[in-house]
């Protein structure tokens, strides 16, 4: 695995959480996934992101899946806890949670569910820097409702409050007015399905979902895609269109389900989901088990 200059570069995890049969968390499997990410390649770990099932926790769980990812990271491995609440004093206790317990970083969405003008939004990142952590700001709209504008980012990062962005839009156009406005702003992919449209465009990260199934293969992806080489490109072309079928759940609504399905099919340990997430639609679950047998039929893991 190889050192990155910042902590919050290079592929960090989204985690899936897993669940014993009575949906209690399963620390000690948890712990175990964290050691394999690493000994895969992984850079770093996400955890208490959607994919880690964060809003079915109760605080005192919350806060043992960050302290039991510190404690199983090896040295060089880096921990971004998600800090993501309904108001900026509660997502400051969380960062502050991070901060005490060793976390390198943080993710931070934007106020949950109340759809705050610019002003506010402000405040939010700006009692979260207070703590003094990294935070990687996250650009869910389609969650949030509020969106995180290229130029509301670079007001964010100007102030001093952000180190980087998880851009999760879809949009790769966002990317160069990005760069345009604030040229400093660390750019990470937030969905897996734009992987290589984003590397090419200057990302430095990626939050990722997939390599809780495939995480030699999705390494080999993203060091290709954000290697500036145009040789690179051919090579990552062909890996890129097998693993899309996959690739493509991380922005669709049953993301979590369909990761920890992949994970099952590969011989990880994905489980259960807590409510409100059901269980997938046979139609949907026979293609997962399909497209995800089928690249490893071809080799990848």
């Amino acid at each position: 695995m190889t050192e990155q200059l910042k902590p919050w570069h290079g592929i960090h995890v989204a985690s899936a959480l897993q669940f014993d049969d009575d949906l209690a968390v399963d620390y000690d499997g948890f712990a175990e996934h964290v050691q394999w990410l690493a000994a895969n390649g992984m850079h770093g770990i996400t955890p208490n992101g959607s994919l880690g099932e964060y809003q079915t926790l109760t605080a005192e769980e919350r806060a043992r899946v960050v302290t039991t990812a510190i404690e199983a990271a090896p040295e060089g491995f880096h921990v971004m806890p998600g800090v993501a609440a309904y108001g900026a004093l509660e997502t400051r206790r969380w960062v502050e949670h991070a901060a005490e317990a060793g976390a390198h970083s943080v993710l931070m969405l934007p106020p949950n569910v109340y759809r705050a003008d610019r002003e506010a939004i402000v405040e939010h990142y700006r009692i979260a820097a207070e703590v003094g952590l990294p935070i990687v700001a996250y650009n869910n709209p389609y969650d949030t409702k509020i969106d995180l504008s290229p130029a509301l980012l670079a007001e964010l990062h100007a102030e001093g409050y952000i180190v980087g962005v998880k851009e999760f839009t879809g949009d790769v156009r966002r990317a160069y007015e990005i760069k345009e406005l604030a040229p400093e702003l660390d750019l990470l992919i937030g969905t897996d399905d734009v992987l290589l449209e984003l590397g090419l465009a200057g990302a430095v990260g990626w939050i990722a979902g997939y390599p809780n199934a495939l995480p030699a293969a999705s390494l080999e992806l993203y060091e290709l895609a954000t290697s500036g080489n145009p040789a690179d490109i051919a090579k990552a072309l062909p890996i890129y269109r097998d693993l899309h079928p996959l690739l493509r759940w991380d922005s669709k609504t049953e993301f979590v389900q369909a990761i920890k399905l992949s994970m099952d099919v590969v011989g990880r340990k994905g489980g259960k989901c807590r409510p409100p997430r059901s269980p997938l639609a046979t139609e949907s679950a026979d293609k997962i088990i399909a497209d995800t047998k089928d690249v490893l039929a071809k080799g990848y893991k």
